[in-house]
């Protein structure tokens, strides 16, 4: 319930993300939590957006380095990159992929707490220790003797 409330409030599907590589370093860091708005207003040059490429299940946090916009308006394309990578993320789009549609973009990077998702990081790299700490919770609560 609360998850939904936030993607109405927010016009994101995904109100809050965690970056999970090292590509937007200095501005971002691995483990640093995104919270996200689409907002009204066209995407510019120089915002953070997360997006996510039709036919893949993981969103790329990235920032907008051009805008394509139509005479009317009603039309934007963008392209991105990542702050510590070389090059724009032409080559991370599908085949045949040069822009950006809004559909593609989840939402505008609007705050972040640092660090914060490296807890979901480690549970995702190392599964053992996923099951361990549910094991030991399962456990703890076999265990509690209320009075």
């Amino acid at each position: 319930m609360i998850w939904k409330s936030l993607m109405l409030v927010t016009g994101s599907e995904s109100p809050v993300v965690v970056v999970l590589t090292g590509s937007m370093e200095p501005g971002f860091y691995r483990g640093d939590i995104l919270f996200l708005n689409m907002g009204k207003a066209p995407i510019r040059t120089g915002e953070v957006v997360v997006f996510n490429l039709d036919g893949r299940d993981i969103p790329i946090v990235h920032r907008v380095i051009k805008v394509h916009e139509r005479r009317n308006g009603t039309h934007i394309d963008v392209l991105t990159k990542g702050d510590n990578n070389y090059s724009d993320d032409r080559a991370l789009y599908n085949k045949g992929q040069e822009w950006l549609h809004q559909h593609h973009i989840m939402g505008r990077a609007v705050g972040f707490l640092p660090k914060v998702g490296m807890v979901t990081i480690i549970m995702n790299e190392w599964p053992q220790l996923k099951y361990a700490l549910i094991g030991v919770l399962g456990l703890l609560v076999l265990t509690n003797k209320e009075a």
